[in-house]
């Protein structure tokens, strides 16, 4: 009698079946792989939000291809500051604020949540203003509508949603982003003129350009990002009933953090590389035909369809709506998570409604502020370009605190940061010290 499947005999002389070919196993890795990702990827994604991609597309629109150069040299920045966040995280159990409260002066942290609070409210309305206009682009319909629908449908599904799979959903929204790199595929790019933008910095000191680095800076090395990356290291541990504070179990740290670096790699390059299809999608469609007035992600939509055809804003537009949709969570979540840890409340997105009432007040007030903002006389858009130098100016304490936070022996134990990511993480500050003096002394002369 013919079986289907083999069968050999083991070690103890009982027949087994054996293991089918693996025609799937690169699939299966892939999916591994892809699983294993988590707090990094997501981050990194959501940097590129809807107002995010206004400040790029505004960039690429008003300097060309000559500020590209920007993604290069903040990517190590990126890795190592989000990195060290990450540790703080899955080192203590707590997230940035959440150590703070516990080894440093109240005001210090007051004063930093309260600008994180407003900084990511603007940055709310920004994007949902974003997403409702990217949305009549494509279907039509009222924008006011679109504003209501994505602002409560993002706060419903933090609270509601089951944790893993809200997680999941996360993550590939992440997707969403190859829409730039479609955009990109069809502009008419100047390659030469693109790689020597990339690779050859171009600094001019006057006042707006200063500005615009910042602006960039602030976009991309955001203070949100730091509390998210480090609350859901400590999110997950409260989620997995296998993991502790490496502080209090030791085993398998190296793992973790092989696992936190590669995360995180591969979070930012993505982040950096969606910018930088962006920032040459208008350098070579905006920047060539003339137009440098673009100021938001949706204007950049609109506009790409004389230059570069209905494609380019039909996938533009759709990509608004994805990177909204995976940044306003993020956006209103770091916010509760930071007041609430501060606070020392229950906090976290796996805890029900009812066990974190405080935390899931503070997300949707912040949500509820950011959907307001678009029926008042206050444009959150124009407003949105200044609460990215917030960031930036913002980033600069915390930044500071979190370099320190993670050197010390009572908050991280045996696994202080040290050696070269320690000292590229305070690059990280000084370069973004450097921008925000550079640009008060261009505005004061």
């Amino acid at each position: 009698m013919t079986h289907s499947k083999s069968t050999t005999r083991g070690r103890r002389g009982r027949w087994r079946r054996s293991e089918p070919s693996p025609t799937g196993a690169p699939s299966r890795r892939h999916r591994d792989v892809f699983k294993t990702l988590g707090p990094g990827l997501i981050t990194g994604a959501a940097d590129d939000d809807p107002s995010g991609i206004g400040t790029y597309s505004q960039t690429g629109a008003q300097l060309g291809y000559g500020a590209s150069w920007t993604m290069l040299l903040t990517f190590p920045l990126m890795v190592a500051i989000q990195e060290i966040s990450a540790r703080v995280g899955r080192v203590t159990g707590h997230g940035i604020a959440g150590n703070a409260c516990r080894h440093y002066p109240a005001s210090l942290l007051i004063a930093i949540v309260i600008l994180l609070f407003v900084a990511n409210t603007i940055n709310i309305a920004a994007d949902l203003g974003a997403m409702a206009d990217a949305s009549r682009l494509l279907i039509g319909g009222p924008a006011f509508a679109y504003v209501l629908m994505f602002g409560i449908t993002s706060v419903a599904a933090q609270i509601f949603l089951d944790y893993r799979r809200y997680v999941a959903v996360l993550k590939w929204l992440t997707l969403s982003l190859f829409a730039y790199v479609a955009a990109l595929a069809v502009a008419q790019v100047s390659w030469s003129e693109a790689i020597a933008g990339l690779l050859i910095p171009r600094v001019d000191f006057s006042a707006p350009f200063l500005t615009t680095i910042v602006a960039i800076l602030g976009t991309t090395i955001s203070p949100y990002l730091f509390f998210w990356q480090a609350s859901q290291e400590a999110e997950d541990q409260r989620v997995d009933a296998g993991k502790r504070p490496l502080i209090q179990r030791h085993h398998g740290a190296q793992e973790e953090f092989h696992r936190i670096r590669a995360d995180t790699i591969i979070g930012m390059a993505f982040s950096g590389l969606i910018a930088v299809a962006i920032i040459l999608t208008a350098a070579a469609t905006f920047h060539a035909a003339g137009k440098t007035d673009i100021e938001t992600s949706a204007q950049a939509a609109e506009a790409l369809r004389p230059i570069a055809g209905p494609f380019a804003e039909t996938v533009f537009a759709l990509g608004i709506v994805g990177t909204g949709l995976l940044a306003v969570p993020v956006l209103a979540g770091s916010a509760a998570y930071a007041i609430g840890e501060g606070l020392r409340w229950p906090v976290g997105l796996a805890r029900k409604p009812k066990k974190a009432a405080a935390f899931y007040g503070v997300l949707a007030l912040s949500a509820a502020i950011g959907i307001l903002l678009n029926f008042t006389p206050i444009n959150p858009i124009q407003a949105l370009y200044w609460s990215a130098v917030i960031n930036g100016v913002l980033a600069v304490p915390v930044m500071v605190l979190l370099m320190a936070m993670a050197r010390r022996h009572d908050v991280m134990g045996g696994f202080r940061v040290e050696g070269p990511l320690y000292w590229l993480g305070w690059l990280a500050t000084v370069v973004m010290a450097l921008g925000v003096v550079a640009m008060a002394i261009a505005w004061a002369l």
